[in-house]
């Protein structure tokens, strides 16, 4: 949408219809950019988006549910006709090249889209709305302001330190409404800020594209300082300290059993997640006062952070714990969702999550000024708001888990798109490398805080006599020894409790109950009563046995 439309634009794509076979949140990005399109609001697209899946070394193209399960890589694709504007998704460790495969697969349809909607715009579309000209909310005075500042500027701009750096930006705004203040027309205070916008994307940008350097005095490629901490909280399961530079995430890894899975009911059918991230992001991280409470960035950064990692887990059946990840950003001065996701891969493997590889996250920017461009590896909050794209990509040493990407502008080619996965693979190598200096595999052994689970397996004729009549015997086991049962429906049973004792010991009265005593073994019971002609002992849980009064000494007994 153009810079200069100030009125409020609100697009609500309603799901009417599902068939629970076809994913409908692409059909809504294409309707909603052809719903724009027709209408009088003024618009650069249209859009179009697509679904892109990568089955058995195939692409494929708007997959269906049971695909996707089955893809290695699943990434939606949005863009114009001149080029992408919008990558998002997630992958089982592809290389970059699977990945711009799917990228270019994907434009091709895209273009098809965005033929078809202005197709529809030549039947149906509205006449578009003149944009009101704000050239007369501008100050007479601004050229006299950037004269006095923007030399000071170019020195504030690169003071080292996000706080100090805006505090030397304040102190110069303050000099000039002070120095203008009989020039500058009363309620135009706002118009000031802007001005200083300006200057700073100017001197920002142009430092970048000619002389490499940027706010912090860092070459493009070059990462901030790395600190890694696990064990840093001693009563969790698992946790871990990642800084980058300015930016901090506080991770805590929670194993949990069955019983804590989430249920989710929704258009996708009814479905249980086992691994779940949050991603908490307070005020005061960035020295601000507000409310907590789960925004568009919480949910956001942490659904891109929890599918970064989620493609590293183990199977359900070989770790059959529900994880949960919490982390707290405690500082951020850009790519804090990057941070999470190195903080959180710390944590697992401090937890003893037999994860398949350590996973860093970076964040890439990009400046661009014609044909020129420079490629940002591990932007600062600055970088993100004045420059040309954020872009995410995360995964392990050997291939890319989750890639998010927004353009600010009408697209970029697929030599920057190259460019910039290269790069971030060299960063997040990098950063992997740092990590794996404080941990560079899972622990052996799950915490001793942390429940235990055992699975074990009995045959489906026995299901009955564990759980007992009205769920007696599983109750009892309960009772005797503090863990909880549950029983699948092909025999799968899986026992949780706080102690391993407590597993062990419920793990061998389900044995005893399900086994059939064998002739010649020899048993250890329980008398349980005395009759003149003998005893009965009880050699496993609710089977009892006589041994005859003539078994039970060389010697006569009488009685």
């Amino acid at each position: 949408f153009p810079k200069k439309t100030r009125r409020d634009i609100q697009i609500i794509p309603t799901a009417i219809s599902a068939d629970q076979i076809n994913p409908p949140d692409v059909i809504a990005i294409v309707a909603a950019s052809a719903a724009v399109t027709i209408s009088d609001i003024p618009f650069g697209g249209p859009i179009g988006a697509v679904r892109v899946g990568y089955v058995d070394g195939q692409y494929v193209v708007n997959p269906t549910f049971e695909q996707i399960k089955l893809a290695s890589m699943d990434i939606i694709v949005a863009g114009t006709t001149e080029g992408i504007t919008m990558v998002e998704g997630g992958a089982r460790e592809v290389s970059e090249d699977v990945m711009l495969g799917a990228i270019d697969c994907a434009h091709k349809v895209i273009k098809d889209l965005c033929k078809i909607q202005l197709e529809l715009r030549e039947q149906a579309g509205k006449p578009k709305f003149a944009i009101v000209d704000t050239t007369d909310d501008e100050i007479p005075c601004k050229e006299d302001i950037v004269k006095f500042a923007f030399p000071k500027m170019k020195e504030a701009c690169f003071v080292i330190g996000k706080q100090i750096r805006m505090a030397a930006i304040k102190k110069i705004k303050a000099e000039v409404l002070e120095k203008f203040t009989e020039s500058i027309p009363e309620g135009k205070e706002k118009a000031v800020g802007a001005i200083f916008e300006e200057m700073e994307v100017a001197i920002v940008r142009s430092s970048i594209i000619n002389d490499n350097k940027r706010t912090d005095l860092r070459k493009p490629d070059q990462i901030r300082p790395i600190a890694c901490e696990i064990d840093f909280l001693p009563r969790t399961h698992g946790s871990a300290l990642f800084t980058r530079g300015e930016t901090q995430s506080l991770s805590v890894s929670t194993l949990g059993t069955i019983f804590d899975e989430q249920i989710m009911d929704d258009i996708e059918g009814d479905t249980r997640k086992t691994f779940m991230l949050h991603y908490n992001f307070p005020p005061f991280s960035v020295g601000e006062t507000g409310r907590m409470g789960a925004g568009r960035r919480e949910i956001g950064h942490g659904h891109l952070a929890e599918r970064a990692l989620a493609g590293v887990l183990p199977e359900k059946a070989a770790f059959p714990y529900t994880i949960r990840i919490v982390s707290e950003i405690l500082e951020s001065n850009g790519s804090s969702s990057m941070a999470t996701v190195c903080a959180g891969s710390l944590s697992l493997c401090n937890a003893g999550v037999p994860i398949k590889g350590p996973v860093a996250g970076i964040a890439m920017g990009l400046i661009t000024e014609g044909d020129r461009f420079v490629v940002l590896s591990d932007i600062l909050g600055e970088e993100d708001h004045l420059g040309d794209m954020d872009f995410k990509v995360a995964g392990t040493k050997d291939g890319i888990t989750a890639f998010q990407m927004d353009i600010k502008i009408a697209g970029v080619n697929p030599e920057i798109m190259k460019k910039a996965l290269e790069q971030a693979k060299a960063g997040r190598l990098h950063i992997l490398g740092i990590m794996n200096q404080t941990i560079a595999e899972p622990r052996t052994e799950i915490s001793e805080l942390a429940p235990k689970i055992i699975t074990m397996k009995v045959e489906q004729d026995k299901i009955g006599a564990v759980i007992g009549p009205g769920g007696k015997m599983i109750k009892g086991i309960t009772e005797k020894t503090g863990a909880d049962v549950n029983i699948e429906n092909d025999g799968t049973v899986t026992i949780f409790c706080k102690s391993r004792d407590g597993a062990i010991k419920a793990q061998d009265i389900i044995k005893g109950i399900v086994e059939e005593p064998e002739v010649g073994k020899i048993y250890v019971g329980t008398v349980k009563r005395i009759m003149d002609f003998g005893a009965f002992i009880e050699i496993l849980p609710g089977k009892e046995g006589l041994c005859h009064v003539s078994k039970l000494s060389r010697q006569r007994i009488e009685s």
